[in-house]
């Protein structure tokens, strides 16, 4: 079996990542199936439960206030009507549930307590209930997590020395302190990036290597590509390549053995062929709807179509950690 290691220079994830890209492959594979079902893919769904409006100035997002978008702007969705789209998404086979609010950071207000009653809600349907609201707190953390919540997603999004190019209304720490936030509650971490805005190959192992060396590696890695958006700064940049991704995905997969890589944003440019490269060189986690967000995705018949001809069946939730119990009990529903 290949040993944990969060001691990794970023030598040696160049040396990983610049292998020949058949060798790469080969060993993310052999990686992968020491550690993994490689005929299971855990099927996810995001919701944008808070749709546009954020103060941030994230340069691939269409839902910063200060672009000129075609996001509408939508308020906090009532908990009925997230709990239906939960039923909707496990009738459907998803077994993770994401609910993402485009906000800066975490209030504690009348939202933050409807967001505690999504999750209870949520987590009480067997799902496995995960949440990407922007910096988090301690306490914050730890009312989640007694809620009910399984995890909590916050990408790093690039490397550090990048990460001024493409966000100036956080700092990298600030990133960093809510995975600590959350890991501290006990919440299982989700952390990746993006790839195709402009950064080098440097910057993508630099970010890579960032996880990695985590005290705890995030249990989620999800890798996206660049969905360019008109009226973002980014609009224009070119298309990210399946090759550009695989080493992406069997970079971290052979350096974070036990996570769950996630192929995520940019799946709706790829064919069926190229996503089961994906899939031989390690990612086992997919979103499954057509939309991410406010970005499209494959549909639903294209990924039961998909997971029929590569003969892969859903991962089940909680497979490798207890369902979150809920200590809240003072959210009523």
């Amino acid at each position: 079996m290949t040993i944990m290691r969060t001691d990794w220079t970023r030598a040696e994830i160049a040396e990983i990542y610049n292998s020949p890209i058949l060798d790469l492959i080969y060993r993310a594979a052999t990686v992968h199936r020491q550690h993994h079902d490689p005929q299971e893919v855990q099927v996810c769904t995001l919701l944008s439960v808070k749709t546009g409006g954020c103060p941030e100035d994230c340069a691939y997002c269409p839902q910063a206030a200060r672009y000129h978008t075609a996001v509408k702007v939508h308020k906090l969705m009532e908990v009925d009507e997230v709990l239906t789209a939960a039923q909707r998404a496990k009738d459907t086979g998803s077994t993770r549930f994401c609910m993402g609010a485009a906000w800066r950071e975490v209030r504690d207000n009348r939202d933050f307590d409807k967001v505690l009653e999504m999750v209870q809600g949520v987590n009480e349907m067997g799902l496995e209930v995960c949440c990407t609201l922007g910096m988090l707190t301690e306490s914050q953390a730890q009312k989640l997590k007694d809620a009910g919540l399984y995890a909590y997603n916050h990408n790093l999004d690039t490397s550090e020395e990048f990460y001024g190019d493409i966000i100036s209304t956080r700092t990298y720490d600030d990133r960093l302190d809510t995975l600590g936030h959350a890991r501290k509650a006990g919440i299982s971490v989700c952390s990746g990036g993006i790839i195709g805005m402009g950064e080098s190959d440097q910057d993508r192992i630099g970010m890579l290597h960032t996880l990695a060396t985590l005290p705890q590696h995030p249990e989620s890695v999800p890798v996206n590509a660049l969905v360019p958006v008109e009226g973002t700064p980014l609009e224009d940049q070119p298309r990210v390549s399946v090759w550009e991704m695989i080493r992406m995905i069997a970079t971290a997969r052979i350096i974070m053995p036990k996570a769950m890589v996630r192929l995520s944003a940019g799946r709706v440019r790829m064919n069926a062929e190229e996503q089961a490269l994906c899939f031989l060189a390690g990612a086992n986690s997919i979103f499954a709807g057509d939309k991410l967000l406010t970005t499209p995705n494959p549909n639903e018949d294209a990924d039961q179509q998909l997971f029929q001809t590569l003969n892969i069946r859903p991962r089940k939730a909680f497979k490798n950690q207890d369902q979150p119990a809920v200590v809240f009990e003072q959210i009523p529903l």
